[in-house]
């Protein structure tokens, strides 16, 4: 059963769109496993299950054991070139038809499929390796007998299976039980979903109260859950204990969920596994890997088709000059065979192994460490994309907060100027004690300030303080004595935790919290304990938070309140730096958050707490209800500061995005997090510009408001779009050809809240809309299906995993790689399979030709003019070591394809190989191979024999000086090549008597002779590329000289 567990990907929503996965194995409906049903699961009892389940198995492989050979033949005789070589080969069966040896067309046939199944068996061998590493994890199953250890594998629906805090969740499960002591865990999502944000997971009540996780054997009760299906944020379900008294039953729902591909971030839990294999939320979300084919060998394919049909062409010619005389039919296929040279046979030899050398010189590459090529075959597509899409946590940025800016309207303190902050808040909770010298009044306010606004800091969030023994100290110990070294801070947002880590490194320190209160400890070691009143949670409809809490000391309460500045402005009482401060702190790509409070009375806060209490009783509209009493207290509010954030961007993403910019590719950051804080990150990595303009697309949800939001983005120019998921959906539901199209003239896109399925969507919707190539970047599960769905997929190796690496074509260790990878390796892949595409062609049409002339000579005669070891040697060991050394072939150095990026975009053209270059090169063929043949005849004394010793020896001369010819920049392996082919040539002279007379090629009649014929066919070539560099000189030729 093939499936994939590491590709993930959150549901898809776009129905017209969708397909339910059904991408099992043909024969697994009669195995028990073609239909998706609702299933009752036993605690610890896998024995008990109603149906058959799949295994919990990866597998990334294309083939299996029995699939490997028909398939890898299938995948290459698919294709018109390889198909025509294998009729041809053929044909040599039937006596009519035979030209020669059977050697002579089966042997390089035989070649190039050897060459192509042991790649694409080594291919498949480190799949594999890579696939039995993860199904190799161990994890730990409560079982009778105790807790045994299990491998990924073998874990089944019913398995009861601990999980340690780091550690991957295996399989899809209901949480039970958990070590944390306030019966709750917090997930990390991000290679499931996208979202940086920790979730917040609890346990089913009943089974958290079992004294121990061994009790859970000891009960009798089961799990009812749906049916499986691709939604990862909703989920159904019961728990049921029978055996109590009375029996319980407890609804399930997302809450009590621990989807695969998640991992726990806090505490050990306990968990029953109720979907495996191909029945995952994340794999049910995925699409399978399929087999890329690249453009470069599309067009190359393209070619071969127009020389078999120059081929058919000349053959038919060749038989209408006989009057179609006798078995003309006959004729036609041995002219067929005769010139079959015209499509060369080994150019799918020489690309294949060029494409091997590529990947070789990418792994080796030093100043790109731990680059892996896993899709060997598609090196030169690095050379052409046009759309560059990337994710955004672990690609672009680290996803790790720090705390850059405290705004005060009066007064700002960056990085450099937190020790007076430091200050400030000693001297509030020291002056009380210290009778120093009065201070300025402005000093003492300053200070106030300060302090208030740390402090309000300190109390609005969601952060606990979790102690964890450290080998020194006991946890316990560690929580009493609240120790530094052992406190670690968990929260839903990376966000807060900076924020909270800042009060700490200035002096206020979070040390405890439960549901109910909160303890804060001062510069002088003082602590403060605080009440939790009440907490009105962030939500991503009101974009703020709020906490009301009571200081035990003085028994002051205090609404304290943070969140975006667009809603915040209309909250805090008039102030004229709050818009202007925050456009400043956005610009330079910081997340901007405005913190205020107001003071209440008891009589304020009971009769507001009591209004509250009345609204979430209510029944009817209780959300609006609550919403309508919450804002009565949020008028009026005392604006305390800004707060800004930076998200750090990875090493020289800033660079590396303006090096893509110049190259001529478009780059659109899909993403699942926040729109403020995509915004935020497009700005800081300067993905938009400073000059450019952003148009964040309102959220639309009907087919008119769609239509009037493109309207009013239609009307800007040169601007960034900003669009969420759900507007998204709306437009490409009802304007998909509108959109795309305003959205590629666009410098810069970005795609928040973006689900996983509509980040491969994106890519479908622009190789369909532009036909340009794309490349997709990312780190998690959840990029997994863009990169299958790009051209050319990067996975970069995050701190999450590797799903994405194992998925994608090629996996870098950091996002600035991706500049070296495309501008140096990439150009030099395309230009090199491009030149060494077409001089094999060359190679063959040149002998064709001469072939061609020799029997229209001879009364249009079917006989060859080469035969047995000369038509095998002229193509292999005369000629291939040099014609190969095209491969380290380039026009100029690394550091100026990386400094002149320019350069790149001139290949976006595919100026390289196209039908004019192909044509030059058709030309030179005819020209050289005429002169040759002609010259020969011209020449030769009296005997066949001398044509061929003639024609063969100007024929290989000609060949070694064309790729002189053709090559820029000299390597000594390129010297070596061409000294050993001519070396070869003249040792073999001595084995080839049956040929060519030994005797004359020793007279100096034959040198000059020869010398002759080679410099008419190749000195006006060397005279045309002198002229060109002196008067037309390429682009690159004006930076090496």
């Amino acid at each position: 059963m093939q499936i994939t567990i590491g590709n993930n990907k959150q549901p898809i929503s776009f129905n017209k769109h969708i397909v339910l996965p059904s991408r099992c194995c043909p024969w697994s409906r009669c195995c028990g496993m073609g239909d998706f049903r609702p299933r009752t699961v036993w605690l610890g009892r896998p024995d008990k299950r109603e149906q058959r389940y799949p295994r919990n198995v990866i597998n990334n492989q294309k083939y299996n054991f029995f699939t490997f050979l028909p398939g890898v033949l299938f995948n290459q005789f698919k294709y018109f070139f390889n198909l025509y070589f294998l009729l041809l080969a053929c044909s040599q069966f039937v006596p009519e038809l035979r030209l020669g040896a059977l050697y002579t067309y089966w042997v390089p046939l035989g070649f190039v499929l050897i060459i192509t199944i042991v790649r694409e068996a080594v291919e498949e061998v480190r799949c594999f390796l890579r696939d039995k590493e993860v199904n190799s994890q161990i994890y730990s199953k409560l079982s009778p007998r105790g807790t045994v250890k299990v491998k990924s594998s073998g874990i089944q629906v019913g398995d009861l299976i601990i999980v340690e805090k780091n550690q991957r969740v295996p399989a899809d499960m209901i949480f039970l039980r958990t070590s944390e002591r306030n019966g709750s865990c917090f997930l990390r999502t991000d290679q499931l979903d996208g979202e940086t944000d920790w979730k917040l997971r609890l346990p089913v009540a009943c089974t958290q109260r079992l004294p121990t996780a061994a009790d859970l054997l000891q009960i009798r009760s089961f799990v009812y859950a749906e049916e499986p299906n691709i939604d990862i944020h909703n989920f159904v379900g019961t728990f049921t204990r029978e055996d109590g008294d009375p029996p319980v039953n407890e609804s399930l729902s997302i809450e009590n969920t621990l989807w695969a591909s998640t991992v726990i971030a806090s505490g050990t839990v306990v968990g029953v596994v109720i979907y495996t294999g191909k029945e995952l939320r994340s794999v049910m979300n995925t699409s399978k890997s399929r087999h890329k084919v690249g453009l470069f060998d599309l067009e190359v394919n393209c070619l071969t088709k127009i020389l078999f049909g120059a081929l058919v062409v000349v053959s038919l010619v060749m038989v209408a000059l006989q009057h179609f005389a006798g078995r003309w039919y006959l004729q036609i296929f041995r002219f067929l065979l005769l010139f079959s040279n015209i499509v060369p046979i080994s150019l799918r030899v020489n690309l294949d192994m060029g494409k091997m050398v590529f990947s070789w010189m990418i792994r080796r590459d030093s100043k790109i460490p731990g680059t892996v090529v896993r899709a060997s075959t598609i090196p030169e597509q690095l050379g052409r994309i046009s759309y560059l899409l990337t994710d955004k946590t672990g690609t672009l940025t680290q996803n790790e907060m720090v705390f850059r800016r405290l705004h005060l309207g009066t007064v700002a303190y960056g990085m450099d100027s937190m020790d007076e902050v430091q200050s400030h808040v000693f001297s509030a909770y020291t002056q009380v004690r210290d009778w120093a010298p009065a201070a300025t009044k402005v000093r003492k306010t300053i200070s106030s300030r300060v302090h208030e606004a740390v402090k309000a800091i300190a109390l609005v969030h969601n952060v606990t303080p979790v102690y964890e023994s450290n080998g020194v100290t006991d946890q316990a110990e560690a929580e009493q004595h609240y120790e530094d070294a052992c406190r670690v801070y968990q929260a839903s947002s990376p966000d807060e935790v900076s924020l909270v880590q800042w009060t700490e490194s200035v002096g206020l320190t979070l040390v405890g919290r439960d549901q109910s209160s909160m303890q804060l400890r001062t510069p002088t070691g003082q602590i403060l304990n605080f009440t939790i009143l009440q907490i009105f949670p962030f939500t991503y409809e009101s974009k703020r938070m709020g906490i009301i809490v009571r200081d035990e000391s003085t028994g002051e309460i205090t609404f304290y309140m943070k969140g975006a500045d667009v809603v915040m402005a209309g909250i805090v009482q008039y102030n004229d730096w709050l818009e202007e401060e925050c456009g400043n702190m956005a610009r330079e790509g910081l997340r901007v958050l405005v913190v205020a409070k107001k003071s209440l009375t008891e009589e304020q806060y009971q009769d507001f707490e009591a209004r509250y209490v009345q609204a979430k009783l209510s029944v009817h509209d209780r959300s609006l209800k609550v919403a309508t009493v919450i804002e009565s207290l949020e008028m009026e509010m005392e604006l305390l500061c800004l707060t800004g954030v930076e998200d750090q961007l990875q090493a020289d993403v800033r660079p590396t995005l303006e090096i893509l910019r110049n190259a001529g590719i478009k780059v659109w950051m899909l993403t699942g997090d926040k729109l403020e804080t995509a915004t935020c990150t497009a700005k800081n990595a300067h993905l938009v510009t400073r000059n450019q303009d952003i148009h964040i697309f309102r959220p639309v949800t009907t087919r008119g408001e769609a239509h009037l939001e493109l309207n009013a983005f239609r009307r800007k120019h040169d601007c960034a779009l900003v669009i969420s998921g759900d507007s998204l959906e709306v437009c490409l539901k009802f304007y998909e050809y509108e959109l795309m199209e305003l959205a590629c003239q666009c410098p810069a896109v970005v795609c928040c809240r973006c689900a996983p399925t509509q980040k491969a969507q994106i890519v479908r919707l622009l190789q369909e809309r532009t036909g340009k190539l794309t490349c997709a970047v990312g780190d998690g599960g959840n990029d997994v299906s863009m990169i299958q769905e790009a051209d050319c997929g990067v996975g970069v190796e995050g701190k999450e995993g590797k799903q994405a690496s194992l998925a994608a074509d090629f996996s870098v260790t950091q996002f600035k790689h991706l500049g070296r990878l495309l501008m140096v390796h990439g150009r030099n892949s395309y230009k090199r399979s491009a030149a060494l595409s077409q001089f094999v062609i060359h190679r063959s049409l040149c002998i064709s030709t001469m072939q061609a002339v020799f029997s229209s000579v001879f009364y249009f005669a079917s006989v060859p003019l080469y035969q047995g070891f000369l038509i095998i040697g002229y193509s292999t060991l005369y000629t291939m070591f040099p014609v190969f050394s095209l491969v380290l072939d380039k026009d100029v150095k690394s550091e100026v394809a990386m400094l002149y990026p320019e350069l790149y975009k001139d290949l976006l053209k595919g100026r390289p190989l196209s039908f004019k270059t192909f044509l030059i090169w058709v030309l030179i063929s005819i020209y050289q191979g005429s002169i040759i043949m002609y010259g020969a005849l011209l020449l030769f004394e009296s005997e066949f024999v001398h044509i061929v010793a003639i024609s063969f020896t100007s024929l290989i001369l000609t060949e070694l000086l064309m790729v002189a010819l053709t090559i820029q920049t000299w390597h000594w392996l390129m010297i070596v090549a061409e000294l050993l082919s001519l070396a070869c040539y003249i040792a073999s002279l001595v084995f080839l008597h049956e040929f060519i007379d030994i005797y004359f090629i020793a007279t100096l009649s034959f040198v000059w002779k020869v010398t002759a014929i080679t410099l008419v066919s190749c000195l006006p070539l060397y005279i045309l590329k002198y002229l060109r560099r002196r008067f037309s000189p390429p682009n690159y030729s004006k930076l090496t000289s």
